[in-house]
């Protein structure tokens, strides 16, 4: 059996190596926290199986990673700490370490990027800089050792953005949609306990709470769960009520009815359904990851996906009262009821509940209530997502990214996740997820054409051709993970049932899980190409042009490989700033082009333009079509709360003609005076842009609530410049 070493040359396996690593690091530590004899060759004998049943060659880290995982397995932490020291004190030999600045900046805290570069995440706080720390030694990691050259070099000049480096070093996917229901109707493990299926509501709620916060510790990206998982717990409470209401009732002697049990139950059904979605809402909120910050969860609310009848009553119940208790708020420090950031809500548009004579337009009335309060809900229409997605409706993952159609089910490949609650010829969601993120910058494309078309369209296919290969270390990154790396994810039930010592490989094609090309700056790349907004008509086949050139780029691709290349449309955060920064540099300050400190995300129209909510939402809807892996629309709104009538009018316009969009309000709160509305943006004496208070005139952020929708999802913390610029710019469009 032969290895593979780190400058790509085989050797002989020779498992006496493994064993006086592993004894070394066993002897750096106290003799009571030591591995006995046994347990390492346990572990020599491991790796070795594990090795032969490869079929090929293991590489150096590899191995590595087995023996750290074996480590693990036997709880010896102390001497896996050190092991995993020496391994990276041995490759800080090899290579030059490039993160110390940036590690002590962040530590005290006068890294102002970092600072800046998440909206929802405190870079105060220990947990963040720890999590930031692990970044930054990933990102060097990821640059000096994982990626080619060049692929690096575009990254850094802005030509792409390779996303999420900073986690790049371990196996970790992007994105997910959690199968909630297979893990609460079958059961899943929670840190090596088994959790059974629950018997109330409640208790769902509260499972639903710890498998949230498990995910969002092993991957990097956003999940989604469905209310519908939920639904059917709700009967259980309600039989397990009834079933409480008779005995005591008969204890005391008393004369009933079934009437009167089933009034007294529906009360405590009702009781119980506030303390569930109280539990989801609050723990949500509070929970604090691995990375620092609340898990990043979207809540799906879609009546159909129940069978109509009790259950589909039941999830009505719950959407209300989740819509109820997020108009409320939730208490800041100092009280006040605030928006959270999270969960994110998403409500589905369908004909059971978006004509005002259907059966539940009363949700959709308080759903238009809590977006005109709190921001949420996003919209997905039901009517238009079944035209796009062959027939089918479903959530997106985190913030906008949308999975392919099922095709893996229609080419009868069958339940390759081994999900307990398959259903064969039934087109599945829940349990796939997206592999990661390349963004392509379209603005570069452009100014490096110097206006020349053929030119342009020559670089275009070049810069695809390097998305095409980043794309693939990611892919390559995640080819042959082995299940143990994220039991909840890939043995419990959240994405897959596999065995342990399985990898995931087979999940990365036939549809199963997608990759996605992102773009950004069509606005910024149509006009300098043609002069002109790509709101023009005259410049409009322009932008349908580039778009089509994308989707083309991702279906060539995906012939080749078998893997889902989907277009994406990138939710710019601090992105934004950092292409912006490169386009001036590398080109000067472009009127209408390059002369902002940011460039606008996807193919939205440009923030400072002026028109309207039903005109953008129309024009856009045209791109939304071309941007099938995810992209959101939206439209920026005043304070609506005492005009529902025009939220409704907003969302029924939606439903027709837009597969998915949202409204932007503003919810601020200023702890100093008290004031409550939209905290402003201005500029300092120093130039810089800061909020403040338009009673009070305070500008301590810290003193402050600010809530603002950035990139789709809800940011409380605050933006880089060039980000608060935008928001500072954005004009109303009702």
């Amino acid at each position: 059996m032969k290895i593979i070493k780190r400058n790509g040359s085989e050797e002989v396996f020779n498992v006496e190596k493994i064993r006086n690593a592993v004894v070394k690091a066993n002897n750096s530590v106290n003799e009571t926290e030591r591995l006995s004899a046994e347990q390492i060759d346990d572990i020599c004998v491991s790796v070795t199986e594990i090795c032969e049943s490869l079929g090929r060659a293991a590489g150096v880290e590899e191995i590595q990673d087995m023996v750290e995982m074996n480590i693990m397995k036997n709880d010896a932490y102390p001497v896996a700490k050190n092991y995993i020291t020496y391994r990276y004190q041995r490759a800080l030999i090899r290579k030059s370490n490039s993160t110390d600045d940036s590690i002590l900046s962040l530590l005290e805290c006068n890294n102002e990027e970092i600072k800046q570069e998440n909206s929802n995440k405190n870079p105060t706080v220990n947990s963040v800089q720890r999590d930031y720390m692990a970044g930054e030694v990933s990102k060097d990691i990821t640059k000096r050792l994982l990626l080619p050259h060049d692929i690096v070099e575009a990254h850094e000049n802005g030509l792409i953005h390779f996303h999420d480096s900073d986690y790049f070093a371990q196996h970790m996917h992007n994105c997910c949609l959690v199968n909630l229901e297979d893990m609460l109707q079958n059961g899943t493990v929670i840190s090596e306990t088994m959790i059974d299926k629950p018997k109330s509501f409640s208790t769902a709620c509260n499972i639903a709470t710890q498998i949230i916060a498990q995910i969002a510790s092993s991957q990097y990206g956003g999940q989604s769960i469905s209310l519908a998982h939920l639904a059917p717990f709700v009967q259980i409470s309600r039989e397990k009520f009834r079933k409480e209401v008779r005995t005591e009732l008969r204890n005391e002697g008393l004369e009933f009815n079934d009437d009167d049990v089933n009034r007294i139950a529906e009360s405590r059904v009702k009781e119980e359904i506030n303390r569930g979605v109280q539990i989801i809402q609050y723990q949500v909120i509070t929970l604090m990851t691995t990375n620092g910050q609340a898990p990043f969860v979207t809540v799906y609310m879609y009546l159909d996906e129940v069978p109509e009848g009790q259950t589909r009553d039941d999830l009505a119940v719950i959407i209300e009262e989740v819509l109820r208790q997020r108009i409320q708020g939730v208490k800041n420090e100092k009280g006040v009821f605030i928006t959270p950031a999270f969960p994110k809500l998403i409500y589905a548009l369908e004909e059971d509940n978006i004509h005002e004579d259907s059966r539940y337009y009363y949700l959709t009335k308080l759903a238009a209530q809590c977006t005109a309060k709190r921001m949420v809900p996003d919209y997905i229409s039901a009517k238009v997502m079944t035209e796009l997605k062959k027939g089918d409706v479903y959530t997106c993952m985190g913030c906008r990214s949308f999975l392919t159609p099922d095709r893996f089910t229609d080419a009868g490949i069958g339940n390759i996740a081994n999900a307990r609650n398959y259903v064969p010829g039934r087109h599945k969601y829940y349990g796939r997820f997206n592999q990661g993120v390349v963004t392509l910058n379209l603005v570069d494309v452009a100014c490096s054409s110097e206006g020349d078309m053929g030119r342009f369209w020559s670089i275009l296919d070049e810069r695809l051709e390097l998305c095409y290969r980043a794309l693939m270390c990611r892919h390559n990154r995640l080819k042959g993970t082995l299940s143990d790396a994220a039991p909840i994810l890939w043995q419990y039930g959240a994405l897959a049932r596999l065995q342990k010592g399985e990898p995931i490989t087979k999940l990365l094609y036939n549809g199963y899980s997608t990759i996605s090309l992102g773009y950004a700056g069509l606005c910024e790349c149509t006009r300098y190409m043609t002069g002109k907004s790509h709101t023009d008509p005259s410049a409009t086949p322009f932008a349908l042009d580039v778009m089509q050139r994308l989707n083309d780029a991702c279906a060539k691709w995906k012939s080749e490989t078998n893997i889902d290349f989907s277009l994406y449309g990138t939710p710019l955060e601090s992105t934004t700033y950092k292409f912006a920064k490169c386009l001036q540099k590398r080109f000067g300050k472009i009127e209408g082009v390059t002369d902002k400190n940011y460039i606008t995300n996807s193919y939205h129209v440009h923030v400072t333009e002026k028109i309207n909510a039903f005109e953008k939402l129309k024009f856009e809807s045209q791109f939304q079509k071309l941007s099938p892996g995810g992209a959101i629309s939206y439209v920026e709104v005043p304070d609506m709360q005492n005009n529902i009538d025009a939220v409704l009018t907003v969302i029924k316009y939606i439903y027709e003609n837009i597969m998915y969009a949202e409204l932007n309000t503003k919810s601020d709160f200023c702890q100093v005076c008290g004031y409550s509305g939209e905290i402003r943006i201005v500029t300092d004496d120093s130039g810089k842009l800061v909020w403040e208070c338009p009673n009070c005139g305070n500008r301590d952020q810290n003193t402050m609530n600010v809530a603002r929708r950035t990139c789709g999802y809800i940011g409380t913390q605050f933006w880089n410049q060039g980000r608060t610029q935008e928001i500072r710019e954005r004009v109303m469009h009702l």
